[in-house]
């Protein structure tokens, strides 16, 4: 008999484990008798194998991204995908149409159940392959984007870090350091886009094998989206057009009158969306320092929050400096047998880098809640929901970052940095569709998207749509290209929409706390304790906030925002 209390509970023992060590306790799991009296036995047994296997990834997943270029850990990682990954998915299938077909429904399992039913319903053997390879085309592109530095000033710089240059008063500077970095991303044009054509034909593989009409249908089946269709994103898109994009277009009107500017430039906006503000104030010197005034904004917001980001410190869970090779972005994950998340992102010295640090330690706080879940199972929230998580956490932290709390900035800049958050919302709306479109149109029209030059056209045409204030004439290559620049359309299909569902129902946490600060708070904690266990309308009405797609709530939030904006600059 099998023990599995001797499973390790360290990585360091099992970091190396094979399949042939993982596969006599998954055996075990799927001959032992199975009923009312063992199913939760069974259940936190196979919640210890899927725990492991977790940790497994999420730690080569974390290596393999703070270096991209380190061949050692490339190479740990191809092997997991093609030895373990695998099986392990095969395996786990079993177990969950054995659950399935038992009829049992252990406590907290109704939401669980659903999904392992629609991830059941995909689930095919000759797909298992392709999954590890998307996986490794990912890394391939992490790796060229992770690789592209400029030289400005006679110093090696990663775009990420030539972002403080695109934040200098003068204007001219900003469009020489735009142009740079222009220049540089469309160097790696012809090897994008052929990354980009390997990736449509896998995925028009996984969905054929799946039976699936279209890559969409088996992406919405894969990501066990249960609460909304594709239907009900085009209705978000029309209401961001009708709602979201008049409120940007009259963020840049302001944004050019604030620069003494006619027309707006990409090089006038961060990232070639985002308002800056004049002169902005200094965050901070330092990551030690960024963590020190995070940790302190927590404290303030809520103790239980300071001491979660306290631990992560403490354990070494902070990655914060961007380094050549690095990929680009910012994520959390988890090591779920250690129980500690863990923060990846590239701080340079922006205050974006503090929104940045909050958002991805909402995600934290929210796997710190999770882990106290006794299944695997009923830890996975809709993405929907997690990014609530995130969100709400940047704007409840927002009356608690000034330094008489031990934070970033003086009550005047404070009210800055907010107005400049509150902007850069109304302004992410309209990109989230163009982004969210753009996949749409891809994964159901494959042959015609299979051409990067059509999605050129098709970028294009959607941000013309979408982001009308802003010139880009003349700048045609790098305005088609904008596609390239997204990470999640070559890492995370469609996984986008997300973000701006889950703005929404942030928004409505924090007008919630406008009014009652305590009683929001708890309200928010009490959605994350619930993980996975409830549907995405229950987790934003436990929230606080109402799950919705209409004109009408998005309306009724960019008001907000605008109200609050006028408020800020008086």
């Amino acid at each position: 008999m099998l023990d599995f209390y001797s499973l390790p509970k360290s990585p360091d023992r099992f970091m190396d484990w094979s399949w042939h060590e993982f596969e006599p306790f998954y055996q075990n799991l799927n001959e032992r008798p199975l009923n009312e009296g063992n199913i939760a036995a069974w259940l936190a047994d196979w919640t210890s194998l899927i725990d492991m296997v977790s940790e497994i990834q999420a730690r080569l997943t974390v290596e393999v991204t703070r270096d991209t270029n380190d061949k050692e850990a490339e190479r740990r990682y191809n092997d997991f995908l093609d030895r373990i990954f695998q099986k392990s998915h095969t395996a786990n299938h079993r177990l969950k149409t054995r659950l399935i077909s038992s009829g049992l429904e252990p406590q907290g399992f109704i939401i669980p159940l659903r999904k392992m039913k629609v991830e059941a319903g995909i689930f095919q053997e000759a797909n298992l392959p392709l999954l590890s390879e998307e996986r490794k085309l990912a890394s391939r592109y992490n790796k060229i984007t992770g690789s592209q530095t400029v030289t400005w000033d006679d110093k090696q710089l990663t775009l990420q870090q030539l972002r403080l240059v695109l934040h200098t008063p003068e204007r001219a500077t900003r469009e020489r350091a735009w142009r740079l970095a222009a220049e540089r991303t469309l160097e790696d044009r012809a090897d994008i886009n052929n990354l980009w054509v390997e990736f449509m034909a896998l995925r028009f593989r996984l969905a054929r094998n799946a039976g699936c009409q279209d890559y969409r249908h088996y992406r919405w089946s894969q990501m066990t989206r249960l609460d909304y269709s594709p239907q009900d994103c085009i209705e978000f898109q029309n209401a961001v057009e009708e709602i979201a994009v008049p409120a940007a277009t009259r963020v840049y009107r302001n944004c050019a009158e604030r620069l003494g500017v006619t027309t707006l430039r990409p090089w006038d906006l961060d990232a070639d969306l985002f308002p800056v503000p004049l002169s902005p104030p200094t965050a901070y010197g330092t990551t030690h320092e960024l963590q020190i005034k995070v940790r302190n904004t927590f404290s303030k917001l809520d103790a239980e929050f300071g001491e979660y980001f306290s631990i992560m410190s403490h354990e070494g869970c902070l990655d914060l400096d961007n380094n050549v090779g690095k990929a680009p972005g910012a994520y959390c994950t988890s090591f779920p047998i250690t129980r500690m998340p863990y923060i990846f992102m590239n701080a340079v010295g922006l205050s974006e880098d503090v929104r940045t640090l909050l958002h991805e330690s909402g995600h934290a706080f929210h796997n710190f809640k999770r882990f106290d879940l006794p299944y695997a199972q009923q830890r996975i929230p809709g993405l929907e929901f997690a990014e609530v998580a995130s969100m709400s956490t940047e704007l409840l932290s927002s009356p608690f970052i000034t330094t008489a709390n031990g934070g970033f900035y003086s009550p005047p800049d404070a009210d800055k940095f907010l107005k400049t958050h509150l902007e850069r919302i109304l302004t992410f709306w309209p990109y989230m569709a163009v982004v969210d479109a753009f996949q749409h149109w891809a994964y159901t029209h494959h042959e015609e998207a299979s051409s990067p030059d059509n999605c050129d056209s098709k970028w294009h045409q959607l941000w013309k749509r979408y982001i009308p204030g802003v010139d880009w004439s003349g700048l045609k290559h790098s305005a088609e290209t904008g596609w390239h620049r997204k990470p999640h359309i070559f890492r995370y299909p469609f996984y986008y929409i997300e973000y701006g569902l889950a703005q929404l129902g942030a928004v409505q946490v924090w007008r919630n706390a406008q009014e009652d600060p305590e009683r929001s708070l708890n309200q928010f904690k009490g959605a994350l304790c619930l993980g996975g266990t409830a549907s995405l309308p229950d987790l934003y009405k436990t929230a606080g906030a109402k799950f919705a797609f209409d004109s009408q709530t998005l309306e009724d939030a960019v008001r907000f925002i605008e109200n609050e904006i006028k408020k800020l600059a008086q």
